[in-house]
């Protein structure tokens, strides 16, 4: 067993322990099962998720045994906590193909083999569980008065124009019931979870307390959010994803090379699996020399190759490199396609672009010029697909790359896309 409690210290990934003796020793000297739950409210998980889905890998790495506890039951409520406002219910046929990319995202991180890693789904349970059960089981064991003083409930009884459901108040008996399930059919010991969870957390052990006389723990780490207090997992053009069909894996590897300077060390400690002696060179590093940005070529790279595999991470990292080169051109469609996205562009057809469309009327076209003549003006510093042209010829379909794609390009860094529509 490795030293998993002060590793996760080091990293920044402990914030409340419901006892941080005996845990921590535990740990030390048992091979624990422990579980983090994901309610299935998308077919994807996203980068906000990273931090938890790593502390399972982490636990797995240190010797331990992780359950992944997807949310098939407790996704159709939602919890509470975090939220000003309930959560529309999903049905069940979204409920189901939400649960299968959930699981496919969780396999690429962590070993599902027979004695690994455990896939649990609290649906088996909870849909099959009685109401009058349940009162009688859960419902007994806990006060009104007790429940109320959860951070997550209590926070939206102070808001007076949503309030809080009698479905999202039931949402933390839910989840105590989950860690009762586990700990019988997996002897389940640990919760993990953000530090807005510890409420629902602290339900679970009560509650396996409670009814099985047994002592259990939770551990919770601190939210990740941006240096401006913001939630993380957001770019400028929405939630970034782990499913490469929502987010390009370029796009995902150009959100982690964005990361501030402020953020870069954390993030490196909470999102990689890089040994303490690299993660702090890199900080010195930074800290040193930021204008190398080389701590945050290396997140991005890790994090890519821990979500997409080592073979994407080096091929998003290499469509990067090329962007102001001529290697462009050798770029596969799906790829500059990515790398191409955040530029203006301008749609054309094909025979608009035989036509007769010189490159100053294509300057003028995609926004990098505004009349011919200023077009004509920035010769020799235009190129077209990262090459220098020299005079104001005309374009045609050749200069297409993948038959879609012209790049234009006016000095040094004003880019634009001319895209033939199929």
């Amino acid at each position: 067993m490795t030293n998993l409690i002060e590793d996760l210290r080091w990293r920044g990934l402990v914030q409340q322990m419901t006892d941080d003796r005996l845990l921590p020793a535990l740990l030390a000297t048992e091979r624990v099962t422990g579980y983090i739950g994901f309610d299935p409210t998308a077919d994807s998980l996203h980068v906000g998720h990273l931090q938890q889905i790593l502390l399972l890998r982490r636990l797995q790495d240190a010797g331990h045994r992780p359950v992944a506890l997807v949310g098939g039951g407790t996704g159709m409520i939602g919890d509470p906590g975090g939220r000003s406002e309930e959560r529309n219910l999903l049905d069940d046929t979204a409920l189901a193909a939400n649960r299968q990319g959930i699981r496919r995202q969780l396999e690429r991180y962590m070993d599902f083999g027979p004695a690994g890693a455990v896939l649990e789904d609290n649906a088996t349970w909870l849909g099959t569980v009685g109401l009058l059960d349940f009162l009688r089981d859960v419902g007994k064991l806990f006060t009104v008065n007790e429940m109320v003083r959860k951070d997550s409930v209590r926070s939206r009884l102070e808001t007076r124009d949503q309030g809080l459901s009698f479905t999202e108040f039931s949402y933390m008996l839910l989840q105590a019931w989950d860690y009762l399930q586990l700990f019988d059919r997996h002897g389940c010991r640990l919760q993990l979870g953000g530090s807005d969870q510890w409420g629902n957390i602290t339900e679970g052990v009560d509650l396996v307390r409670k009814r099985r006389a047994a002592q259990v723990f939770g551990l919770t780490s601190p939210l990740v959010l941006k240096a401006d207090g913001t939630k993380f997992g957001k770019s400028e053009t929405g939630t970034v994803w782990l499913d490469s069909a929502r987010t390009s894996p370029y796009a995902f590897f150009q959100f982690w090379l964005r990361t501030g300077d402020s953020e870069v060390g954390s993030y490196l400690r909470r999102m990689t699996l890089l040994p303490h002696e690299e993660i702090a060179d890199l900080e010195e590093l930074a800290a040193a020399r930021p204008e190398r940005r080389e701590a945050q070529r290396v997140l991005a790279r890790e994090v890519t190759a821990l979500t997409h595999g080592p073979t994407e991470a080096d091929r998003v990292e290499h469509a990067a490199a090329v962007l102001y080169s001529e290697d462009i051109a050798g770029l596969d469609e799906a790829t500059l396609e990515a790398v191409l996205s955040e530029a203006p562009t301008a749609t054309l057809t094909a025979s608009e672009l035989d036509g007769g469309l010189s490159v100053a009327d294509a300057l003028v076209l995609s926004g990098l010029a505004r009349s011919s003549s200023e077009a004509r003006r920035t010769f020799p510093g235009v190129s077209i697909n990262n090459r220098a042209v020299a005079d104001n010829r005309l374009l045609d379909t050749a200069d297409a790359l993948h038959g879609r794609f012209v790049v234009l390009r006016r000095g040094k860094r004003a880019q634009a896309v001319l895209v033939v529509a199929r």
